[in-house]
């Protein structure tokens, strides 16, 4: 943003201005005489400016320039003399060094003594070699030096020597078209991180957001939480793809399901070998880590490691060094780490198998992701982005009937559609009612086969044990219910615990009952029928 002279003198009547700048050893020298005055000088043009008042100049220069800081102070001096001049030392072994320079710059802002509560700082960028210019920009940007940039320049078409300026501030949210932009890329990242699916859940979109914030601006490990099924593996992809596509990656996205890693293989596979190093070792493996050199490497179920790859991962996310099987000399790689779990890491540590070194270093980036279950208002779009993948994968578009999404969608978005395999089960639904639809349109039996065929699915997989019942109940207090009420308590638990709320149970468990009654409380019937065993809403769903 570029300051007004009305905004800048409000704030020189609160604050004093101070300016930081280099004495520019060519634009700042000329011949000592009155012709001086017809040409513009940057430093000296800083204080001739009726709009900016200059209460002090820190001048930097080097033991070459000291006569041309002294000659320069002097012109400062009756031009502004108002304006206290600070002339500071700062020499340079090659001033085109960006090592030594921004070295250098940031021991001097490390040692200056800033005030921001009663001074206002400019940051002058229009004098110094390139590399100087830059490193001001970066010290500023990080608040090194607590000011905002100051941009001088000679005017045009006229002989004046003050020139024009323009103060510029660094925080882009100040900008409002800018900021603009901004929002409309971030919302685009997180459409990318979501495939483009309009997703509704305002849970979920949150978390998105924060991961592309985090994908954008951090390269610490990353650890994605979440049930089988739940698109860890999709969206690790995503998040590599957005870093590629903004140029914070160069190398390969490397995939590994830890939990097929198993014996001795599993430090071959991920660390690599020697020849010779083991029985069957014929050549050299470069491993898994050295393949995501520059680029990501995604850990799925991390969990499943054993205690010596733990600390061999920790090692290489640490100092991106590790040791290959049967080497006496470490290599390095550079990779940025997605890890994924379906399990409770945390559990994991209190019971010994996760390290908790590891788990910390883990821990600093942890996104859970929900199942379908309880993003049910997303079905919708992601019933779209499945025929979409369909189309593509196929070359064939299908489409519903407006009766036939209308009954899928009743179905998947109550809480009789367990989807206990997540998204896996929605894409693999889809396929089979795509490929089975008659001229590419799913119709009514179509989709009324499909929902019978997703309650087989699930009933197989889904039978409350007595173990789950015993949770919740006890052994000594489950032996006295009937086989009989223990059958229907299972059912009534499982309801529950896919249900958003008790009024959402309620209305499921006694669908068809309330239809012959005049007036009905769903939630205080099922109330009443857990309290029977003891057991409330909380205690269940917990």
């Amino acid at each position: 943003m570029i300051a007004s002279a009305i905004d800048l003198s409000y704030r020189i009547i609160m604050k004093r201005l101070t300016v930081i700048g280099f004495l520019g050893s060519t634009l700042d020298a000329s011949k000592f005489d009155a012709s001086r005055w017809n040409k513009w000088r940057p430093s000296v043009a800083v204080t001739m400016h009726q709009d900016l008042r200059v209460d002090r100049f820190v001048l930097l220069h080097g033991t070459p320039h000291r006569r041309l800081a002294e000659f320069i102070i002097k012109d400062i001096a009756s031009v502004s003399p108002e304006t206290q001049v600070e002339p500071r030392l700062l020499d340079f072994t090659d001033p085109w060094d960006f090592e030594e320079v921004y070295g250098k710059l940031l021991d001097f802002a490390q040692g200056e003594v800033f005030d921001p509560d009663t001074e206002d700082y400019l940051i002058h960028i229009a004098t110094g070699t390139h590399v100087a210019q830059i490193c001001l920009f970066l010290l500023t940007e990080a608040r090194y030096l607590p000011g905002r940039l100051l941009q001088t320049q000679p005017s045009r078409g006229s002989i004046n020597p003050a020139g024009t300026w323009a103060a510029i501030d660094l925080d882009l949210s100040r900008y409002d078209s800018i900021a603009t932009r901004f929002a409309v890329a971030s919302a685009d990242s997180a459409s990318f991180l979501k495939s483009g699916i309009d997703t509704r859940n305002l849970a979920f979109n949150h978390m998105i957001d924060e991961i592309e914030h985090v994908a954008s601006r951090s390269r610490a490990p990353v650890l994605l939480m979440g049930p089988t099924g739940a698109g860890k593996s999709l969206l690790a992809r995503r998040i590599y793809e957005l870093k590629r596509l903004k140029h914070q990656v160069a190398g390969p996205f490397v995939e590994v399901n830890c939990a097929t890693l198993k014996g001795d293989s599993a430090m071959s596979a991920l660390f690599g070998h020697r020849k010779g190093a083991f029985t069957g070792a014929a050549a050299d493996r470069a491993g898994l880590l050295r393949t995501a050199d520059k680029g990501m490497l995604f850990l799925d179920e991390i969990g499943e490691l054993g205690a010596d790859e733990q600390a061999m991962i920790l090692r290489a996310i640490e100092d991106k060094r590790f040791l290959p099987v049967g080497a006496d000399k470490e290599v390095g790689s550079d990779f940025q780490l997605i890890a994924g779990t379906n399990r409770d890491l945390g559990q994991a540590v209190a019971s010994g198998a996760c390290r908790e070194d590891l788990y910390a270093r883990l821990n600093l980036w942890t996104f859970t992701l929900p199942g379908l279950a309880s993003r049910r208002e997303d079905i919708g779009p992601n019933l779209d982005y499945e025929l979409d993948r369909f189309a593509e994968r196929e070359g064939e578009r299908v489409s519903f009937n407006k009766e036939a999404r209308q009954r899928y969608l009743a179905f998947g978005t109550s809480p009789e559609a367990l989807w206990l395999g997540n998204f896996r089960d929605l894409a693999a639904s889809v396929t089979r009612m795509a490929t089975l639809s008659p001229r590419g349109r799913i119709d009514l039996e179509c989709v009324e086969s499909e929902i019978l065929r997703l309650k087989r699915l699930w009933s197989g997989a889904s039978g409350q044990s007595d173990d789950d019942l015993v949770d919740l109940l006890g052994a000594e207090a489950l032996a006295d219910v009937d086989p009989f009420d223990r059958v229907q308590l299972a059912e009534t638990i499982r309801i529950c615990r896919s249900s958003r709320s008790l009024s959402e149970a309620g209305r499921h468990l006694f669908c068809v009952s309330r239809a012959k009654r005049s007036s009905a409380n769903d939630a205080d019937r099922l109330r009443k029928y857990l309290a029977r065993f003891g057991l409330d809403w909380a205690t269940v769903v917990a």
